[in-house]
């Protein structure tokens, strides 16, 4: 092998931790093909490259016929690729036609009979954790180790805006749910989670103003001083705070990207103020920039993975290139699978790390850094920044 071969076998081989996914614990694994070329980032791909939107309502020759166009179409795209290697990697199958269709379906419900399959995808790029945010999906079975529980607030704090922007005694009702934070927090921090995670609208609202319920705050304003509440219970019983921005739906029926640039400074004034660690998952691109900035300034601000519409090798290459040259490989994790299921998590899994290999690769070659700095960057960036901040240890 080249020396540029030898190194990217190098970096699939590191220890590795997927900080979000959507595993189900008791269904890990693919029951078809279809579960994995139905998988919503390559669909989307897929319908561009005329995939109809009812394809699985149609007869299965059909339904061939069209992924197989479909598939041909969209060879130049990272979700193309990623499936590519899928098949090729995990059932040693080249997607060429109507029969290596079939081959492959065969192929994937024969795993998903495997009490270790799970485990064995897992290995192949040494991935040693997961993390899922509902508690009853944490308990993998056939697998070597539970899931890691980070447990989602993203759903409570627009019930609770709301529920204090209604109330006829606002004060009352935001001190109820203050205590309501504090409770279910100390019940996670009981439980041996980690910290809690939550998505995030757009707001019109900062976290260095003072807001008073007296003076009829606005639901923006109140979500701030939910956030509040999180962070002073979070700091309290001792838990990390996993804050993911830059997709909204307020604009239309589908999620869209978006590029706030001042999202992440008017969360600044939460990161000044709280002994918590944060960690900033972005989908954004122009907010890549911003966490870094944010990790920069604050020493409790940690980069997370590349979510939705950062999942691209354009945005991860320049993402990888503002951390390198701003953070402690110690202050960024890179993987964000937001997988379905286990084969897609090897999958994009693969692809960043061949990214990632690719990246430093030519850094040590341009001798901006030497191969033990490479080493050192690949490691905290896949596993050991993670594993650090989520306390996670080897069972």
């Amino acid at each position: 092998m080249t020396a540029r071969e030898t190194w990217i076998a190098e970096v699939e081989g590191i220890e590795t931790l997927d900080t979000h996914t959507h595993l189900i614990g008791d269904k890990l694994c693919a029951q078809s093909f279809w579960d994995i070329t139905h998988y919503f980032w390559l669909n989307r791909e897929m319908q561009a490259g005329g995939y109809p939107t009812d394809a699985a309502e149609l007869p299965e020759k059909e339904r061939i016929e069209a992924f197989m166009k479909a598939y041909r179409a969209t060879r130049n795209t990272l979700m193309n690729w990623t499936v590519t290697h899928i098949f090729k990697q995990l059932y040693g199958i080249e997607l060429r036609d109507e029969r290596s269709v079939y081959e492959a379906d065969e192929a994937v419900r024969a795993s998903a009979q495997q009490a270790g399959w799970a485990q064995q995808v897992a290995d192949k790029l040494n991935v040693r954790a997961f993390v899922v945010n509902h508690p009853d999906h944490a308990k993998f079975v056939g697998m070597k180790r539970d899931a890691i529980l980070l447990p989602r607030i993203d759903g409570k704090l627009p019930q609770w805006t709301r529920n204090i922007a209604a109330s006829a005694q606002p004060e009352e009702a935001y001190e109820e749910a203050r205590q309501t934070i504090d409770t279910l927090f100390a019940s996670y921090r009981e439980q041996g989670c980690p910290g809690v995670m939550t998505t995030l609208p757009a707001f019109e609202a900062s976290a260095n103003r003072s807001y008073s319920l007296k003076a009829g705050a606005t639901e923006d304003q109140i979500l701030m001083m939910l956030l509040h509440a999180v962070c002073e219970a979070a700091e309290r019983h001792g838990l990390m705070v996993q804050i993911f921005v830059g997709v909204e739906r307020s604009w239309c029926g589908t999620a869209t990207p978006v590029n706030d640039p001042l999202k992440i400074v008017k969360l600044s004034g939460l990161f000044e103020r709280y002994a918590v660690p944060f960690e900033l998952v972005t989908a954004s691109e122009l907010n890549n920039l911003d966490i870094v900035q944010a990790a920069w300034n604050f020493p409790n601000v940690h980069t997370g993975g590349q979510w939705w519409f950062n999942f691209r090798a354009s945005t991860y290459r320049d993402a990888m290139q503002y951390r390198l040259e701003a953070l402690p490989a110690l202050k960024s994790s890179l993987i964000v699978s937001d997988a379905r299921c286990i084969e897609w998590s090897y999958g994009k899994i693969a692809l960043v790390k061949r990214l990632m290999a690719e990246f430093l690769f030519e850094q040590t070659e341009r001798g901006w850094i030497d191969r033990e700095t490479a080493q050192q960057v690949a490691r905290g960036w896949l596993y050991e920044s993670a594993a650090q901040r989520y306390g996670f240890r080897e069972q």
